[in-house]
């Protein structure tokens, strides 16, 4: 069985919007407490998970400093267990709501179908950089440079193309509207 064929037998509208409302339940568990959980050990610096443009090592270790033991243990043993379920909610639930929309506009059989590997891509990087955080809090304060550098190019990475999956949805979003509303009036 293909890529495809799971994908497709997977994008029943009651089952994704079922799994969309699950991820988004998680992501709401992490803005309104496991990360103002972090958020309140350190001094009005964001975390790490919150730079989608990046950051440095000089960054990572001020943040991890001013996090303190404390805030460290509240990142790991809070933050970071709801964010290692997130990616994969993320991942999944936003690649069968693409589908599904491609699947409305009879768009899911072409080369558009690879589209909904985008946010796979998103939650595989949001993955490494989750790794790459916990190696960076498990060592601190011996953080290296290249650990820090190749978690930030996570990060952005993550953040692209989870932006880009935004983008494809709301463009997938606006060309059903303006079929429905074509429709509409042709059959007025």
């Amino acid at each position: 069985m293909s890529i495809r064929d799971i994908i497709k037998r997977n994008i029943n509208g009651r089952e994704v919007l079922l799994l969309f409302i699950l991820t988004n339940m998680v992501y709401a568990i992490m803005v309104t407490f496991t990360i103002p959980k972090v958020m309140s050990f350190s001094g009005g610096i964001k975390l790490l998970d919150m730079m989608p443009g990046g950051y440095n090592a000089e960054y990572v270790n001020t943040l991890l400093n001013t996090l303190g033991e404390n805030g460290r243990n509240a990142y790991l043993f809070i933050q970071l267990p709801v964010d290692m379920i997130y990616p994969f909610l993320f991942a999944v639930s936003s690649c069968l709501v693409l589908a599904y929309f491609l699947n409305k506009l009879t768009k899911l059989e072409g080369k558009l179908f690879y589209l909904c590997f985008i946010p796979l891509f998103a939650g595989a990087f949001d993955y490494c950089e989750n790794i790459g955080i916990i190696t960076m809090l498990n060592n601190y304060p011996n953080n290296s440079d290249l650990l820090s550098q190749a978690t930030s190019i996570f990060s952005v990475l993550k953040t692209s193309f989870a932006v880009t999956y935004f983008s494809i949805l709301i463009t997938l979003l606006i060309v059903l509207g303006i079929r429905k509303i074509s429709a509409k009036s042709i059959n007025v």
